[in-house]
Order: C-alpha cells, then structure tokens, then sequence
C-alpha cells in the first residue's frame, strides 16, 4: 500500500529533511534483522527531524492525512522493529543526536534520542561516571533505540536494564502533542508511570525526543577472565549458583563450544574448543574476595581453568569475542544462514534447563544452534541455521525455534529479554501474557494512537480482520 507523502512539502521543514529519493527509501526499508531475512519495506517518503516541533509537525500531519509514521534511528534492530510495514514515512531521528544537559553533581544526563550509547559514555567519563546498561552493540545503537526495545546488555546481572537508568522523556505522540514524562527526582510516585509505559513500547505509543538518563560512578577495581568447563551442564550450574549466591559480578557470559568455533574463525582468536563463561568483577573494595569466591564456586562444578587476564588488552580482546558473535553466527557456514536471532530469558534457576534443552534439540534433530548470551540475567542467545534453499530444512528450523521459546514460556520466561517483539515475535505475545493483558495492550494503543499512525504492525499479531482494518487506517475492535 502507497501513501500520498505530497503534504510534507508544506511543512516548516528544510529540502534535506525530506526525501522520497529510491536510494534512501531503499536504506530505511530494514533493520539488520529484517535485512539479513529479506523482509524490508520501502516507505514512501524518508523525514529527518531536527527538533521536537519537527516530530511534532510531522506527526500532526501524517494523522491528519492517515500516513503511517516509523520511527526510524541506526538500524541496528533484530526483530524488524523499525521496518516500516505499511509503508508511509520512515523517521529517521539520528539528527537528533546532542547532549542537551548533563549535572555531573546529580549523576544525571539529558540526550538526544539519535546519540549513538558509546557517546554518551565519552561524554561523562573525565569525570568518572558511565551509563551502566549500555548493551553490546552500544558503540553503533542510539539511546532511542535502547529506549525503544528496552535494551540490556552484558551488565544487567549487576545495574539492570535501560528502563532502570531512564529518569524522564520527552515524546511526541501520534497527534503531534508533546509530552513529559518523570522527573529528575531520584523517586516518584506522582501519577501514572508513563515513562515505563513508554520504555519499551517500540514506537507504536510515541516517538522520544529528549531523554533523561541516570549515570553512575565507574568502579575503582575492574577485574576480568573466564573459565573454561568439560561439559556445558557443569558451566550453567556454575553460573545459576554463582548467580543465586549473590556473588558481587558485573558480567558473566556463557559462550559454548559452537560459538567458540564461530568466533575463532571469524576474528582469527584462539579460544578453546570448550564451554566458557566470560567474567567481569566491578568493586570499589573487595574484589579479590568476590573472585575466590567465584572460584570456590565453579571448583565446585569441575571446572577446568579459572583465568584472569593480566592487563586491559586481555579483557578487551576477551570481550570482542563475545561483542562479535552475531556476525560470527552470520558468516560461519556459506551454505547454512540463521533463522531469527533468539533471546529466550528464563529464571536463573531454569537457566541449565533452558540450555539444556536447547542442546538436546540441536543434536537430535543435526542442526548447527549456538547458544551463548546474558547468562546471569537467565538470557539465552542463539540461533538456528539452515539452508534456506531446502524448504524441509527451514520448516525443521523454524519448529525448533519455536520450540525453545515454548520450552521458555513454560519456564516462567520470556519470548524476548531485549530485542523487543517487533514483527518476528508477535505470535507468542498472547502466550506469554495471556488474551487479557494483550487486549488491555491493545486498548492502550488505541488510547494513544486512535489513528493508528505509529508503527503498525508491530508488537501485535494480526487476525486477518485486523489486516483488513489495518489497510482502511483504522483500528476498531475486530469483529
């Protein structure tokens, strides 16, 4: 479905922040998720705002002229969240990439959502301070982003995750009404939590332009190695119990012997052909107990060797390897590709099970399926390759998939810890929520966006009514 994007031309907007040029239509139609599957989609027209009057303005235009809005930012998303599914205007916010304020004495920060998460980092650190839950892929993700899928990364067993660090936003909803949200008090209990609502919420509710985020104070001792285990069993029991223990780490990291592989031949590394679990200790004082104690711990699992690395070179190298893994995945077999990028989280104490399973799954049914991840925060990453050109092998794949999430559901986890729903998880929405708090989504949705202008087509899985609704711009109950 195309849409007349003509009107643009009658907004307070200057000629490069609009265009409706093939070549950027055709770089805002995916994410990296979408892209690697094939699964883009052209918008119509490609908008990048300058200032909040600018989201405003656009907003208010494309409702009133029934034009999809997708807000659009470094496109380093997994599940298509910022595929423009029904075409329209792709928002491309990364324009809007300044720090705005920043109160060093409050630990506090106010950025653009288009500021890459590395910046930010650069940004505070003379003067000792970090954003601790800065995922792996922060050095080419913008704040946006994170905001929008509720990122995490490698330190959320210690500081949590984004919605944890984000004080207030600025946002726009679908009517070009500007809105703020939270306060620059480290606690509130004035009114609804709209920030949290938002915080996740992939777009479809509004589009942040002005972040409030809570900085913290870089630990003085840093300490960081890996253990090597026999078996991958003897490798999640340490990490569940170190984990319930409520050992003092900042990072700790599952890396099988698959991905071991992987990594190997895609940096040119030499890591052991062996179930790992990667390791980061963050203390003012103290750190040498916290490390014995991880020690006693995994001895106490048969584990193999316990390093740490001698100087920062070690560490950086160490964490390489596991920043780089989704890439390693991609390129590993030229006849094999993965399928969807899983991140399955499950309680810690599901955690051995869930990977468990996933091994047995892999071996029983001769499919190649890494398994790495946020091991103390219970998140599983893998992935499922296939040779897309053998239509029985990808059936295979996609079941099995599907069953490591089913497998996790009934757990008491999550069909995705932090790459958001999207378009590729919207089938197990309703089975993790139940049909109940789907519906009460829903009504929220249509509270905040009545038009259904923000990035339709994600989040929610479509009836076939819906899709009929969907192509007459609107959003009524389905019949």
């Amino acid at each position: 479905m195309t849409h007349d994007c003509s009107f643009l031309e009658d907004l307070p907007l200057a000629d490069d922040q609009r265009s409706v040029a093939d070549g950027q239509r055709d770089s805002h139609a995916a994410d990296w998720g979408a892209e690697q599957l094939g699964e883009g989609v052209r918008p119509d027209a490609v908008v990048w705002p300058e200032s909040t009057d600018d989201v405003s303005a656009v907003l208010s235009a494309a409702t009133e002229h029934g034009v999809p809005v997708t807000p659009y930012a470094a496109g380093t998303g997994l599940e298509g969240n910022a595929v423009p599914a029904r075409g329209g205007i792709s928002l491309d916010l990364t324009r809007m990439d300044g720090v705005r304020d920043y109160r060093p004495d409050d630990f506090q920060i106010d950025v653009g959502p288009g500021i890459i998460g590395s910046a930010v980092e650069e940004h505070v650190a003379s003067d000792g301070l970090f954003f601790p839950p800065l995922p792996s892929s922060g050095d080419i993700s913008t704040i946006g982003g994170m905001i929008a899928t509720d990122a995490s990364g490698m330190q959320t067993v210690c500081y949590g995750e984004v919605a944890d660090w984000v004080l207030g936003l600025e946002a726009v909803l679908a009517d070009g009404t500007v809105v703020e949200t939270g306060s620059r008090a480290s606690k509130t209990s004035s009114g609804y939590n709209l920030t949290e609502l938002l915080v996740g919420s992939e777009g479809t509710l509004a589009v942040v332009t002005e972040a409030t985020l809570e900085l913290a104070g870089r630990p003085a001792q840093i300490r960081g190695g890996r253990a090597i285990f026999e078996t991958l069993d003897d490798a999640t029991a340490a990490v569940s119990e170190a984990v319930r223990t409520d050992l003092d780490v900042a990072r700790i990291e599952l890396v099988d012997g698959l991905s071991a592989r992987m990594a190997n031949a895609y940096l040119g590394t030499d890591l052991p052909d062996a179930p790992m679990v990667f390791l980061e200790f963050h203390a003012n004082h103290g750190v040498a107990e916290e490390i014995e104690l991880c020690r006693t711990i995994f001895e106490a699992h048969d584990v193999a060797r316990f390093e740490l690395s001698a100087d920062d070179a070690g560490m950086d190298e160490l964490w390489q390897a596991r920043r780089e893994l989704a890439y390693a995945v991609a390129t590993y077999d030229a006849d094999l590709e993965p399928l969807h990028p899983g991140d399955v989280t499950v309680p810690i104490s599901s955690y051995p099970e869930i990977v468990r399973e996933t091994r047995r799954l892999a071996d029983e049914h001769d499919l190649l399926i890494p398994c790495f991840g946020h091991a103390g925060d219970g998140n599983l990453h893998y992935s499922v390759l296939v040779d897309r050109d053998d239509p029985d092998h990808v059936d295979l794949g996609e079941a099995v998939y599907a069953e490591i999430v089913e497998r996790a559901l009934e757990m008491g986890g999550t069909a995705t810890g932090e790459h958001g729903i999207g378009q590729g998880k919207r089938e197990y929405l309703e089975a993790e929520h139940g049909s109940g708090a789907v519906d009460a989504m829903k009504r929220v949705k249509r509270a905040l966006d009545p038009t259904g202008t923000l990035n339709p087509g994600k989040i929610f899985p479509e009836t076939a009514t819906e899709l009929r609704v969907c192509e007459n711009d609107d959003l009524e109950d389905d019949e």
